[in-house]
């Protein structure tokens, strides 16, 4: 079973490893269980889906009464929750009254409590895990186990399954807590699965190429994440790069090391922690820096200005964001106002972040000068892959009873074509430091 790639069965596997007939589970990001839960619902006493941005609830109908749904009363996820609650009969709902922050905030140390509170009586029966390890990897994922009892199995929350830290001492009081990770789940997976996009890739290669670095100098990526785009640049521009990521996730970093020194790129690439607002590093420190997809989630001003300030004079930063105010197309035949409905989603960007064109304006407020702006069209069709996965799920959560089908059958007929996929539209920029 291990030889299978399908996440589903990697999760098979690893509850045979842990010596797990039922468990508890707890994820953010519903399509890492989706296809375990459609499966072997048997295998899943009960499910607690936190701040999900999205929720297919059809792979989930057969365990409908032991679903639980928590989210705040207040953003796009409460919306979600809510109507994935009309199509999951039994399930309960569990509010967190003003709440609505963005799916990368830390909503369980936010509501640490509340959260603890429904994960206290979760019905169902679940095992006591076998295993004699309290840490270990398994069919590439790996696992901590902390307390004793029946299992509750935690999939990451977006970021990082540390986001869970907040909870696990009370949770090891009443259960045996185990805390997956690895490079199969939740926002490892959708960052390494968004890199082997070609068009994506090339958007990125394209914003190198306009920053043109010469061999012996260097870059610096701010938001580096799994580290994906890091290693797709070393080997693009060469051994003679030197290369350094910047990020505010430590467990991403980790992760981001592991995977530099699995593809061999480990002398190639430095990992530092730092905020993108507050970067670690004196003035002038790199030749050139990029960022990709990350002033979404910050202080876009402050952000630029520290890009200008650790690039040397005569030097270049590169800045990618997704382009929310366009629609993102989907390769499927699909009624005028359904078109409209899933093409124009709620855009996820922080207060104080851009994800528009006016980040070439903001470009040029911090200083930059002879920018060369470029939006760029990505598209995704690795229909099994976890981009993909998250990409339908928000689609799907939008749509009611009547609808579904409707996009069911016209995805279906573009699959059978040889022609789905979906697209996501990006504002990209390089500006010189005067």
């Amino acid at each position: 079973m291990i030889g299978e790639t399908t996440l589903t069965h990697r999760l098979a596997s690893l509850w045979d490893h842990l010596g797990l007939k039922t468990a508890h589970v707890g994820a953010q990001i519903p399509a890492d269980v989706s296809g375990f839960a459609g499966r072997h619902p048997e295998r899943i006493a009960s499910l607690l889906l936190c701040e999900a941005p999205g929720i297919d609830p059809v792979p989930f109908a057969s365990l409908a009464s032991r679903v639980t749904l928590v989210a705040g009363d207040a953003g796009l996820s409460g919306q979600v929750a809510e109507a994935a609650a009309l199509q999951l009969p039994g399930c309960r709902r569990v509010t967190l009254a003003g709440y609505g922050e963005q799916i990368w905030a830390d909503s369980v140390s936010h509501r640490a409590g509340e959260i603890v509170a429904a994960l206290r009586d979760l019905p169902g029966e679940a095992s006591v895990p076998t295993t004699a390890s309290d840490r270990g990897s398994h069919a590439g994922i790996t696992y901590g186990v902390y307390g004793a009892g029946p299992a509750l199995v935690l999939l990451p929350l977006l970021l990082a399954p540390s986001q869970w830290d907040a909870v696990l001492p009370d949770l090891a009081q009443r259960y045996s807590v185990v805390v997956l990770g690895g490079r199969h789940l939740s926002g490892v997976a959708l960052l390494e699965d968004r890199a082997m996009s070609p068009s994506y890739a090339g958007m990125v290669r394209t914003m190198l190429e306009v920053i043109a670095p010469v061999p012996g100098e260097t870059i610096l990526e701010v938001g580096c994440g799994s580290g994906a785009l890091l290693r797709m640049a070393s080997r693009y521009l060469g051994s003679a790069i030197s290369l350094t990521g910047v990020d505010l996730n430590p467990f991403l970093l980790r992760e981001a090391a592991v995977l530099a020194e699995e593809d061999g790129l480990a002398d190639r690439i430095a990992f530092r922690e730092g905020n993108a607002e507050r970067l670690p590093f004196t003035d002038a420190s790199f030749d050139h820096a990029y960022s990709v997809t990350v002033l979404e989630e910050c202080d876009a001003e402050l952000a630029l200005r520290e890009l200008r300030r650790v690039v040397r004079p005569g030097g270049r930063a590169g800045v990618v964001v997704r382009a929310a105010e366009l629609p993102h197309p989907w390769n499927v035949e699909l009624p005028e106002v359904l078109r409209y409905k899933i093409e124009n989603k709620p855009p996820m960007v922080s207060p104080r972040g851009v994800a528009d064109r006016s980040v070439y304006a903001h470009m040029a407020a911090a200083g930059f000068e002879r920018l060369t702006c470029f939006p760029m069209l990505a598209s995704f069709d690795r229909v099994e892959g976890p981009f993909f996965r998250f990409g339908e799920g928000r689609v799907l959560a939008q749509l009611n009873a009547e609808e579904k089908p409707v996009w069911q059958a016209a995805r279906q007929a573009a699959l059978d074509a040889g022609v789905l996929f979906m697209t996501s539209p990006h504002h990209c920029v390089v500006g010189r430091r005067p």
